[in-house]
């Protein structure tokens, strides 16, 4: 019997699945989402930090000045925004921010911490930055110390929590940064251990694991079947005609 090499692989992949540990994987995940107020996801990016997890994110960062911002890109920027101002009008230009602010629903906002794991939660876009930030008190393993989060580059600290992501420009989605704020001398401590709970580092790798696990794909017990060529009628030769002379034809 030949089977399929694609179909093998794929019903492979699915006799591995244990029922019991999908519903495991969703149960923890609907327990965090009803814990933190929204659905989370946690992963690690595929590039090792250069940091030695002994040293503090800020001794590897570059120097302001490594991201100078030149004359010719201000005056080629303040250019550019002159000439949108006079090719549109104040209503058309109000009415396509409008539209654009509706048709965007979500904010997806990664927050990338230095030991190279990545915290991802959705927000609305009219909610504000604070909402952020109270989301991470309730999952970084260390609450009680100072910390800030930052765009770069260049690096920039984030320090209006009022505004809301979309006003922010973190739509559809943006990656900040996380570091504690702490003097030089005592940050080296803070960054020894996870900067996530065990509880939400737990959650690694679960959604993946439930994307491919969950049905859309043929049963593990559903064995491939191919369906027979549709019968074609037999066609039985035309009866022969019986010639007939045209009236034309002199013989």
């Amino acid at each position: 019997m030949i089977v399929d090499s694609a179909s093998a692989t794929k019903r492979q992949r699915f006799t591995a699945v244990d029922p019991m540990e999908l519903e495991s994987a969703k149960a923890k995940l609907a327990a965090a989402k009803e814990k933190f107020g929204r659905e989370i996801r946690v992963f690690e990016t595929a590039t090792a930090s250069s940091v030695p997890p002994d040293v503090s994110s800020n001794v590897s960062e570059e120097p302001e000045d490594f991201y100078e911002f030149t004359p010719e890109d201000y005056y080629r920027l303040l250019g550019t925004k002159k000439e949108e101002k006079h090719l549109k009008t104040k209503k058309i230009r109000e009415a396509e921010e409008a539209a654009r602010r509706a048709r965007i629903t979500k904010a997806v906002i990664r927050v990338r911490f230095p030991d190279n794991y990545i915290l991802e939660a959705t927000f609305h876009p009219s909610e504000t930055i604070k909402s952020l930030l109270d989301l991470l008190v309730k999952v970084i393993a260390r609450p009680e110390l100072p910390f800030y989060i930052y765009t770069t580059p260049p690096k920039k600290q984030i320090k209006d929590f009022s505004q809301d992501f979309y006003s922010a420009g973190f739509i559809p989605g943006a990656v900040v940064y996380f570091s504690y704020d702490l003097p030089k001398g005592d940050d080296g401590a803070a960054a020894s251990g996870s900067y996530l709970q065990e509880e939400v580092m737990s959650l690694q790798g679960l959604d993946s694991m439930i994307e491919k696990m969950e049905p859309g794909e043929p049963s593990r017990d559903e064995s491939p079947t191919t369906k027979p060529p549709p019968s074609v009628p037999d066609q039985k030769p035309a009866a022969d005609k019986k010639k007939i002379k045209p009236k034309w034809l002199k013989l």
